[in-house]
């Protein structure tokens, strides 16, 4: 039986804030992790991309947390820029009706004279990536000593990427911390690791499996390209009415080169990879969210950790390198129980990897082709 926010006895503050953003029906993760995190027992998680964990960890800080007190209270960490941005962001609209509470987002690319500013004015949270917050501890322009709740966003993906050293630095400096959560989309070894070592015995272990109701429901095609990509995935976008696009491209060279050809065609699209400097992407982010771009293209830089809603469709230009990937790249439509659809091009020698794909996901690939006259049937 689905819970509602409503049946959580939350703050008014917090109520009303998640009345504005028409979210009254808990998901799978928040159900389960928000009475845990309340108790103040450590929780790890492993959830399906999309399925609402930011709020499930960020609810239970905010009823935690003391206005009146001017020490950080609550440390996020993020293993890129874009999902601590879009994590504080988060926290900014649950805070929209609440007094006193205030949130500082710290990332690498933005200079750091700025976030020292910024964490004079006595933030009770902090979001942040783990190389500039070690920039910030180093310079001594923040401290960790008060932080009763510590969160891992991202945690796989996190370790994955070499901040074993710093996560373990920043977590010995949370001394009076009173719980720890880890959110994941898997659960690796390091992730594992990290539970032994920072959390207790009794911590609660939350999976929720792809098969769950939580899982985004997403119609998922595979496309029989006739000779050209572009103009294949141009006539499917006009057919279907599609504003909001989302594009991913195996390499940066190649996204540049595709946003290229598809701004010279009319569209009004951009591209974000690793290459490109974080003030510029996040204009491009802006631009996307508020409906001013129509079509993104990226690499997998963008396939997690950014919560784009309304995004209208997928398309998988380049089918992914590796299989977790796909489930990353779809997962940005269809999120929190909104409907979505993902489009992947392929050859006749592409079969045998999106078979690969699908039995790794567990998803199932509508095959379609287009007919003499242009139009997309079963194929």
């Amino acid at each position: 039986m689905t819970q509602t926010f409503e049946q959580m006895n939350l703050s008014p503050a917090i109520q009303k804030a998640l009345h504005r953003q028409k979210l009254a029906e808990m998901t799978t993760v928040q159900t389960e992790t928000i009475p845990h995190l309340m108790q103040w027992r450590d929780v790890i998680a492993k959830a399906p991309t999309g399925t609402g964990k930011t709020i499930a960890f960020a609810i239970p800080i905010l009823e935690h947390i003391d206005p009146a007190d001017k020490w950080i209270q609550a440390l996020i960490l993020a293993p890129t820029r874009e999902l601590a941005l879009q994590i504080g962001g988060e926290f900014r609209k649950l805070t929209m009706f609440m007094q006193g509470i205030k949130t500082v987002v710290v990332y690498g690319g933005q200079k750091i004279d700025h976030q020292i500013r910024e964490l004079k004015g006595k933030p009770q949270i902090v979001v942040a990536t783990p190389g500039r917050l070690k920039d910030h501890l180093d310079r001594r322009t923040l401290s960790l000593e008060h932080v009763h709740t510590a969160v891992l966003d991202e945690a796989d993906r996190m370790l994955d990427m070499g901040f074993v050293h710093e996560v373990t630095r920043i977590l010995d400096l949370t001394k009076n911390r009173r719980c720890l959560a880890l959110m994941s989309a898997t659960i690796s070894r390091e992730v594992m690791d990290i539970a032994w070592v920072y959390q207790s015995e009794d911590a609660a272990e939350i999976r929720v499996a792809d098969v769950e109701e939580d899982k985004p429901p997403i119609e998922q095609y595979s496309i029989a390209v006739r000779g050209s990509k572009t103009q294949d995935m141009l006539d499917i976008i006009k057919s279907k009415k599609y504003q909001k696009v989302l594009v991913f491209c195996n390499t940066k060279r190649f996204a540049h080169r595709l946003s290229q050809t598809l701004t010279k065609r009319g569209c009004v699209a951009d591209c974000i990879h690793g290459d490109v400097r974080q003030s510029i992407r996040e204009r491009v982010m802006k631009s996307f969210r508020q409906g001013r771009l129509n079509i993104l293209v990226a690499t997998d830089v963008a396939a997690r950790g950014l919560d784009i809603t309304g995004v209208d469709a997928v398309f998988n230009y380049d089918i992914p390198n590796e299989n977790e990937y796909y489930l990353h790249r779809i997962g940005r439509t269809g999120r929190a129980k909104q409907h979505g659809v993902s489009y992947t091009f392929c050859t006749p020698f592409d079969s045998s990897r999106l078979k690969e794909i699908a039995k790794y996901t567990r998803s199932q690939m509508i095959p379609l082709r287009f007919d003499d006259r242009g139009q997309l049937i079963p194929a």
